[in-house]
């Protein structure tokens, strides 16, 4: 048998562990839910864009994470040869964003294609955050990112903020759109992030 033979095997055996630790892990978070509701805490692009219909919806704050615009993306919103970023929740601080409430009939079939949007890559941590709301608090689905993720850019110099906001784009447009289009409606709720202002501030 060939090196490359063995190569793709071992490639083979790597990608079938990993479809079926995610299917395990989504079944997981499908049980959580049975007959309930569905909380999920929106921060980026879940502000403008979440795709679904939610029942109730509240300003609120998740605490222990924070929005960074910190995770490689080289399909979404860059290329391989011009990686972009996209936000993810990354340990520390805390966060102000939206919580959603979707009926428990409509649960399921939400939380699934949640997770065919978020997690095609097998890249971001699913888990449930405590989020305040009027009636008390909720355990709501959120996707955050490890700092040992490979996905993880670490700290970014303002040169190089400047050179993907000035080149990156990929399937669903530039990194520079999604991060105005997230500040804006941040605003629209709100909510000021004096951060991904001061990051978008290298695009000018």
């Amino acid at each position: 048998m060939t090196d490359t033979s063995v190569d793709a095997q071992s490639s083979t055996a790597a990608e079938g562990a990993s479809t079926a630790y995610q299917g395990a892990l989504l079944e997981r978070f499908r049980a959580h839910i049975a007959g309930q509701d569905l909380w999920v805490f929106g921060y980026a692009s879940l502000l403008w864009r979440p795709e679904f219909e939610a029942q109730e919806q509240y300003i609120t704050r998740v605490w222990g994470w924070h929005r960074a615009l910190k995770m490689w993306s080289r399909l979404n919103r860059g290329s391989p040869e011009c990686p972009g970023l996209v936000f993810a929740l990354l340990p520390g601080g805390s966060c102000q964003g939206v919580v959603y409430r979707v009926d428990r009939q409509q649960a399921d079939e939400v939380l699934v294609r949640l997770w065919a949007r978020e997690m095609p890559m097998d890249v971001y941590t699913p888990c449930w955050l405590p989020c305040q709301t009027p009636e008390g608090t909720v355990k709501a689905l959120a996707f955050t990112l490890p700092r040992t993720s490979p996905s993880f850019t670490g700290h970014l110099p303002a040169e190089t903020y400047r050179h993907i906001f000035q080149n990156a784009s990929g399937r669903f447009g530039t990194t520079l759109d999604y991060a105005r289009q997230t500040y804006e409606s941040l605003l629209a709720h709100g909510i000021e992030d004096r951060a991904l202002a001061a990051v978008l501030r290298h695009a000018n």
